[in-house]
This record gives C-alpha cells, sequence and structure tokens, in this order.
C-alpha cells in the first residue's frame, strides 16, 4: 500500500504540474457541453417553441387557401409571411434569405370545388338517385399543384416533415370537400349533419413516469452524459502522454531498479485519474443544474439518481483509464500517443451514438457500435436519466466497462513485461 500510494502522489505531482494538461481536462469539456448543448436544444423543443419564418404566395385567395393559412399560423412551427409575387418568393429562399415558400395556385378553391361536385354528381347518378343525360359531356377539370421552394442548404427531414404536413392539411381539405358536396345532394337543410369530418383515429404519447411526473427527454439529458463520457475518455491523450514522457525521461527505468511492480505505477495512474474523471464529472453535473437553467436552458433533474450516476461515471472512466493505459505503453513517442489517442476517441464517440444517435446509423455501423466503450457508458447513463432504470438495468453495460479496464490493464502490464524481457 505504501508503494501504491507513492506511486499516487507522483502522478497527482505530475498532472497538478501541467496546466496545460489541466485545462484540456476540465476547461475544453466544460466549453464544449454548453456550446454543443445550445446549439442542439432546438432540435428537443416542442413545435410550438420555435417558429420558423417561411414565404406564402396566396394565388388563390379562397377558402382553401384560408385553410391552409389558418393551418400553418394554428401549428406554432411557422412564422407566416405574406408574399405577393412567386419569383420573388422564390427568388429570398434560393438565397437562404428564408428556408421555405409556399405557393397555392389560382383558383384552388374553385378547381377543387367542381372537380369533387362533378365526382360526386357521378356517384349518385350510378345509384339512380339523380336523372341525368347519358349524353352529356363531362368537361375535364385541371389539377392543381402547390408548389414549395427550399433553401437549398434546408436538410432533408425539414422537408420531408413540411411535405408529409401540408399533404396532410390538403388530404383533409378534401375528404371535408367531398363530405360536404355529399350533404349538399343528399339533404336540403344545410344544417343536417349527415356525415361526420372530426377524426376518428387520433395518436397518443405515453412517456415514462417517475413518482406521477413524466420523464420528457431534453437536450440537458441527452447532451451532459454523452459529452461528459467524451470528456472522461478524453483522459487517455494526457495519460498516454504522460507515460510516454516516462518512458522517455528514464523515469520507468529508475523505477525498475526499485522494488516496485509495473502493475503498482499503473495503479496509482489508474487512482489519480479516476478522481480526474468523477471531478469532470460533477463538474458536468453542477453545469447542468445551476449554469444552463441561467442561459435559458432545462434544468438537469438528477433527483434519486445520483447513487447510480456516480456507478455509471466510476466505471466508464476505469474503461477510459484502461485504454490510456494502453495506449502509453505501447506507443513509443508522444507523436504516436498523441494524435492516435484523440483521433481514436472521436471514432468511439461516433461508433458510440455520442455525435449521431445509433439508431439513424446503417446497419453495418450499429453493430459495430456494440464494440464502442462509450456506447455501453452512454446507454447506461440513458438507463438512469431516461428509463428509470435501477443497478440491475445498468448491470451488463458497466460489467462490459469493467471487463475492458481489466483486458486493457492486463494487455499493457503483459506487454511490458515482455518487452523488457528482451
Amino acid at each position: 500500500m505504501h508503494k501504491l500510494w507513492a506511486s499516487t502522489y507522483k502522478e497527482f505531482l505530475l498532472l497538478t504540474r501541467d496546466f496545460g494538461g489541466i485545462a484540456i481536462l476540465f476547461v475544453m469539456p466544460l466549453i464544449l457541453i454548453i456550446t454543443i448543448t445550445l446549439i442542439q436544444d432546438s432540435t428537443f423543443k416542442s413545435v410550438t417553441d420555435i417558429q420558423i419564418p417561411i414565404l406564402v404566395v396566396d394565388n388563390d385567395q379562397g377558402n382553401v387557401s384560408e385553410i391552409i393559412l389558418k393551418g400553418l399560423n394554428e401549428s406554432g412551427s411557422f412564422q407566416v409571411i405574406t408574399e405577393t409575387d412567386e419569383n420573388t418568393a422564390r427568388d429570398l429562399v434560393f438565397k437562404g434569405k428564408y428556408q421555405l415558400a409556399i405557393v397555392i395556385p389560382k383558383d384552388l378553391s374553385v378547381s377543387l370545388s367542381e372537380k369533387v361536385s362533378q365526382n360526386v354528381d357521378g356517384i349518385i347518378a350510378k345509384f339512380g338517385l339523380e336523372e341525368t343525360s347519358e349524353t352529356m359531356e363531362v368537361p375535364e377539370i385541371e389539377s392543381k399543384q402547390v408548389t414549395l421552394y427550399f433553401d437549398p442548404a434546408t436538410q432533408l427531414t425539414f422537408k420531408s416533415s413540411v411535405k408529409n404536413g401540408i399533404d396532410k392539411m390538403i388530404s383533409k381539405i378534401e375528404t371535408q370537400s367531398i363530405y360536404k358536396a355529399f350533404q349538399e345532394q343528399i339533404s336540403d337543410d344545410p344544417n343536417d349533419v349527415i356525415f361526420e369530418t372530426d377524426t376518428f383515429i387520433t395518436f397518443k404519447e405515453v412517456l415514462p413516469t417517475d413518482n406521477d411526473k413524466e420523464m420528457i427527454p431534453n437536450s440537458v439529458q441527452h447532451n451532459v452524459p454523452a459529452w461528459t463520457l467524451f470528456a472522461i475518455f478524453f483522459i487517455i491523450v494526457p495519460l498516454s502522454i504522460n507515460i510516454v514522457k516516462e518512458k522517455s525521461q528514464g523515469t520507468f527505468v529508475r523505477l525498475r531498479t526499485n522494488p516496485v511492480s509495473y502493475a503498482t505505477v499503473l495503479g496509482g495512474k489508474t487512482l489519480v485519474y479516476l478522481i480526474v474523471c468523477l471531478i469532470q464529472f460533477i463538474l458536468m453535473l453542477l453545469v447542468g443544474i445551476f449554469l444552463f437553467p441561467a442561459i435559458g436552458l432545462p434544468t438537469l433533474d438528477i433527483s434519486g439518481r445520483i447513487p447510480l450516476l456516480f456507478v455509471v461515471a466510476t466505471f466508464a472512466g476505469l474503461a477510459a483509464i484502461g485504454l490510456g493505459l494502453l495506449l502509453g505503453t505501447i506507443a513509443k513517442t508522444q507523436e504516436q500517443s498523441a494524435p492516435f489517442g484523440a483521433t481514436f476517441v472521436v471514432i468511439l464517440a461516433a461508433l458510440g451514438g455520442v455525435w449521431v444517435p445509433v439508431f439513424v446509423m446503417p446497419k453495418i455501423m450499429q453493430t459495430l457500435s456494440h464494440i464502442s466503450p462509450m456506447n455501453w457508458g452512454l446507454n447506461a447513463f440513458y438507463d438512469v436519466f431516461l428509463r428509470n432504470g435501477s443497478f440491475l438495468d445498468i448491470l451488463p453495460e458497466i460489467s462490459l466497462l469493467l471487463l475492458f479496464f481489466l483486458a486493457t490493464t492486463i494487455i499493457a502490464i503483459i506487454y511490458n513485461e515482455k518487452k523488457n524481457a528482451v
């Protein structure tokens, strides 16, 4: 224990004398999590919290365009700006001034009413409810198109959601027009309701609850665990550089002359950097609890979850430390360990779902994500934050993290012994 304490104290002195390393470990992750959360917060807000300005060219000036405009305004997602000229609206969108322009064609309401009436008359005539002349020629009514102009930089998801929303709105208008036309043909009383046009099938989202309170995911609950893991695993860079520096300066040669095993040396580094990981985690929690509400972001709710969160952070820290120990043991120069460590962390983060959710990845990438320790840690954090999980729920993930730490540490010890035995 005395040797382990001496090794731990040595690591503490080395770390505290490296102000640049301390800044990378503590300051940069805080800046990163604040920046990313502010950027991504809008994607987690409800549609009523965000209004995107769009242009609408109403060439119809009828009841259909009135219903479309009313639907766009009531959705709460758009700030409708009326434009009179289609070419002007198109140029403004293509120049990036607006993301969307909707052009409603001329005589849309009249044409729709005529087409519906024509179809209803034909159906009623086939049932023999109305006398018609077989020789009477039915005029052809030209179909109408609602034109959409999108900013070329607009994401496909936004385009799809807008198209689906407008298509649903138009379909509802057509259905109600058909019901209305049938009612006019069948009944002479305009107040006599024959067809109910209210939506029969609706959707209800059921969210998990905690103490009868719905657990609604927000940007903070997603970003704090994700970027905390990124910060924790980024310690492999200073840790591996530290080991390589000791080898190049001859510190390891001096340690080998003393009765100190390599496992003891690694144990001292593990204790120091595990404390660093937990401090990083605490800072992230404090930012989510106190700073985010002050800058208009949701408050991080950790009530009743603190013990499990620290368990996940501890095992994630061990996995990161094991990877750093292995990299520092294998690398021969700082030029090898630093770039490789930083790049490898980014790859693990991408595979683990920190950058992009795993479920939107291609199948092969979803399969590869299961080998990323960041994915194990992220799932464990999500079990606690979003799924109200218990210790048994996170046991598989923390077991994998522990096995990863043991495997990488043992490989580092064996590699060091074989290299020194040569």
